[in-house]
């Protein structure tokens, strides 16, 4: 059985038990979450207490529940500064933001539950960086405010909504100063979602942690560039002081993924400009009617 939780309901423990009272549920996949650097390093028990409290949370309801096949949504940012890209999930630990260290301690607490219980299992999906929309250009990223992420911001300059980039730094140790993502599109995401969902017999009494990334990354002023082509449109910025807990360099050893979830990223960077630009030329104000 399927069913879609808020953020505010993944954290009460009476609408959670509620919910998985109405049928039965194989696994859950748990996607709720806070998720901006900026604003953890600024509020980071707001972050602990929704990302960590809210998790134990669900996990006690699903205890309670009888289900005990988890998939989280981990992010790349567990790696954080030490060790050299491509990170394999065997790569050092070291969040540098209270974001990332949210999701690193998400990941202890699943891989605890896992060792103490042998019918519980946990796949940890380390996120590299989401972007794009479905092909449709009906379903798109739609964030409260001014965007975090770089390809919604490019979006909104591009529709109108904001008047210029705001580009965090460009004196990175990179090929021309801005920071190296691995991009990877929405619906390869989902894939790795519903491929993950299919090895569960293969990870009983383990939490197993996956990267999905494309193993390629861009800069800041690249993926500028293919929105541009994509969108046959200037993209005006302006170069501000780096954010408080970004790094240089993010980028993914996906190898894990081929061998266990037997998946890989498909499409290209000029796709995920594409329908990111389908999506918010045809949805200029998100999902808003105003």
């Amino acid at each position: 059985m399927r069913s879609r939780v808020s953020i505010t309901s993944a954290t009460d423990p009476d609408k959670l038990a509620r919910i998985f009272e109405t049928g039965h549920f194989d696994a859950v996949i748990h996607l709720a979450g806070l998720k901006s650097v900026s604003e953890s390093t600024r509020e980071p028990e707001k972050y602990h207490d929704n990302n960590v409290s809210g998790t134990l949370k669900l996990t006690a309801a699903m205890r309670a529940a009888g289900v005990k096949r988890i998939i989280f949504s981990s992010s790349a940012m567990v790696y954080g500064v030490h060790g050299a890209p491509p990170f394999r999930e065997d790569s050092p630990i070291a969040p540098p933001n209270p974001y990332g260290i949210t999701k690193h301690t998400v990941e202890t607490e699943l891989t605890r539950l896992a060792s103490s219980d042998p019918e519980w299992s946990a796949i940890l999906l380390r996120y590299f960086n989401p972007t794009g929309a479905h092909e449709s250009g009906t379903i798109g990223e739609d964030p409260n405010g001014v965007p975090n992420n770089l390809m919604p911001a490019i979006a909104q300059v591009a529709v109108g909504k904001l008047d210029e980039l705001k580009i965090f730094g460009n004196d990175y140790p990179t090929t021309d100063g801005t920071g190296i993502r691995d991009y990877i599109h929405v619906m390869d995401l989902a894939e790795g979602h519903v491929a993950a969902l299919k090895v569960f017999a293969e990870t009983a009494g383990r939490a197993l942690p996956i990267n999905l990334g494309m193993g390629k990354g861009y800069t800041v002023f690249e993926v500028v560039r293919a929105f541009e082509r994509a969108a046959n449109i200037r993209i005006p910025y302006r170069v501000v002081e780096r954010r408080s807990g970004d790094v240089a360099i993010l980028l993914a050893d996906p190898s894990r993924a081929h061998q266990i979830l037997n998946w890989r990223a498909r499409h290209t960077l000029d796709e995920m400009c594409r329908d990111t630009w389908r999506w918010q030329r045809s949805n200029p104000s998100g999902y808003s009617k105003a």
